[in-house]
């Protein structure tokens, strides 16, 4: 068996939330008072925590409407987006294989907040598939890596024993830090190219690819 753990982003990697964040996003912005926010900087930020993703894209911006955008943004994204969210196709199926191996251990380092990501594991039925989370809320944004610190510590794991698969730079530099072996996809956010500078193990064009390497 290749790794004893391996740690999931969650956006962009599993779920096909793009479209979803980017709108509320967006929405956010204006009702806050901050204006148009363009697509290209918000994907840009998927992965970071919402604080550090406000800072990004709203250099200088007051705390009443940072606060005002960051509520905003939880409204748009709970109750008014209509936006789907779905597994992106082989997910399902390739988590499942993953699993048949009682000794390896899954687990998801996001930067949704814990509310968040609980939330979406309800109503996707997801929460079941994983050991052990961690969320941008509850310790360090992306990239520091001490997400994937707490994570090695809880399941007892080794890190040349893990590795960590994403779609950002955020995710692949968190890995890089403790030099963890990481894996880039690219169907996400972040271009191939960008994510190469990271220099990880593999990276996979589909999630096919991606279960295949795994369960080698």
């Amino acid at each position: 068996m290749r790794y004893r753990l391996v740690i999931f982003d969650w956006d962009g990697t599993l779920m096909d939330s793009v479209a979803r964040i980017v709108g509320c996003m967006q929405a956010a912005a204006l009702d806050a008072g901050w204006g148009h926010l363009d697509e290209t900087a918000v994907r840009d930020i998927i992965g970071l925590g919402l604080p550090e993703a406000i800072d990004r894209l709203c250099p200088g911006i007051d705390a009443e409407r940072f606060e005002m955008l960051r509520s905003r943004y939880a409204y748009h994204f709970v109750e008014g987006s209509r936006t789907p969210m779905p597994f992106f196709p082989g997910v399902e199926a390739g988590i499942s294989a993953l699993r048949n191996r009682a000794e390896r251990r899954l687990a998801v380092a996001t930067g949704k907040s814990r509310r968040g990501l609980d939330r979406i594991f309800r109503e996707s039925a997801s929460g079941g598939w994983f050991h052990a989370s961690r969320t941008a809320d509850e310790t360090r944004s992306k990239p520091h890596p001490q997400m994937l610190e707490e994570l090695l510590i809880e399941l007892d794991v080794p890190v040349e024993e893990a590795v960590m698969v994403g779609d950002t730079e955020y995710d692949l530099e968190m890995a890089r830090a403790l030099a963890m072996d990481r894996v880039a996809v690219t169907w996400g956010v972040h271009a191939p190219e960008r994510l190469a500078a990271c220099r990880p193990v593999y990276t996979a064009g589909t999630v096919e690819e991606l279960f295949d390497w795994l369960n080698r």
